[in-house]
Formats: structure tokens, sequence, C-alpha cells
């Protein structure tokens, strides 16, 4: 609704798409409409192009050393055991687990009282007892330190349907998730 009363500013912000070949682009158009007693009409357009982009951060960090022949066999043996695709999966983990840990040792640095600390600290040892990587008796910032791969490969759903014995095999947990006969469910 338009009104014309006394000396009303109206602004119309409008939504405009173009396809690019990279995806959509949003442009947009803001129409600054002043409306004012005498009945004249002043436009003013602030047209901006502003690219709306997928924000996708890394999932994974390929190692310095491609061919290093301890990491290869260990990476190996962890895509046997826990019936992992492909490399990528080994250093998904590694990379999440390495980003948790940096966290840890950064608010190791401060304070015992500090208020940053105390806050961001609980918050990261609540989301990985809620996980499942970290014990409620082993809620520390130095435990944290300590945590392994192998504590966040445990925690899959693959690892955990072929331990609870619904699959014959750790290969075969994965077909029968990939195929949507074992789900998680939707409730916590």
């Amino acid at each position: 609704r338009i009104y014309t009363n006394e000396k009303k500013r109206l602004q119309f912000c409008v939504i405009v798409t173009t396809s690019r070949f990279n995806g959509l682009t949003t442009g947009l158009l803001v129409l600054t409409l002043l409306v004012e007693l005498q009945h004249s009409f002043f436009i003013s357009f602030h047209a901006t192009d502003k690219m709306v982009k997928n924000v996708c951060s890394k999932t994974y960090v390929t190692p310095r050393r491609p061919f290093e022949k301890a990491r290869l066999d260990q990476e190996l043996k962890l895509i046997g055991e826990f019936g992992l695709k492909n490399k990528r999966e080994v250093w998904r983990v590694k990379f999440a687990l390495a980003k948790i840990r940096k966290r840890a040792r950064d608010l190791l640095t401060l304070g015992e009282k500090d208020n940053r600390r105390l806050f961001e600290g609980n918050a990261l040892l609540r989301r990985l007892v809620r996980i499942g990587v970290l014990d409620e008796g082993r809620m520390k910032l130095d435990y944290v330190l300590g945590l392994k791969v192998e504590d966040f490969l445990e925690r899959r759903l693959q690892t955990q349907v072929f331990k609870l014995g619904l699959a014959k095999s750790i290969h075969h947990a994965r077909v029968l998730i990939r195929q949507r006969h074992i789900r998680k469910s939707k409730g916590p």
C-alpha cells in the first residue's frame, strides 16, 4: 500500500535474480520513494549487484607428503577397519579433529577464570559429549587434546550398526545405511 500522508518515506526492496553460468546471482534493487505533501515524487535508485555465493568451507586437507609410507599404511588400516570408501573420508575426520584440538589449545592459553574460556570451553566439551566422543567424567579441555581419529570413527552410524551385530560386516553395514534399511531417527 502507498499512503500519501504527510512526508512519508517508503522503501521498496526488490530482489532481482539473474542466471549466470556458475549459478544464480542475486542483485538487490532498492527503490526509495519519497512522498511529499504537494504530491511531488522524488525517486532515487540504488542498484547493487551482490553475488550470492554458496559459502563452502573446506571439509578436508590433503597431506603435505603424498607418499609417506607410515601414513599410507595407517590410512589403509583405518579404511579397512571402519569400512570407509576412500582416503578423503579419513582426511575429513582428521581435519575435523584438528580444528577441535586447535580450538582447545587456543582456549587453554587463556586464564583459568577467563569468561571466554569458561563459556566456549564448556560449549566445546558439551558438544563432544553429545556426539559421544568424550565421556562425562573426562570433561576437561586437556582430554580434548588426547582425542584420536579412531574415537570419531567409532561414533559413525556404520560402525555402530556393525558393532551391534545388525550387519554381517562393516561393508554390509554401509550398504544397509546407503539403501535406507537403517537410518538415524529424527528424535534427539
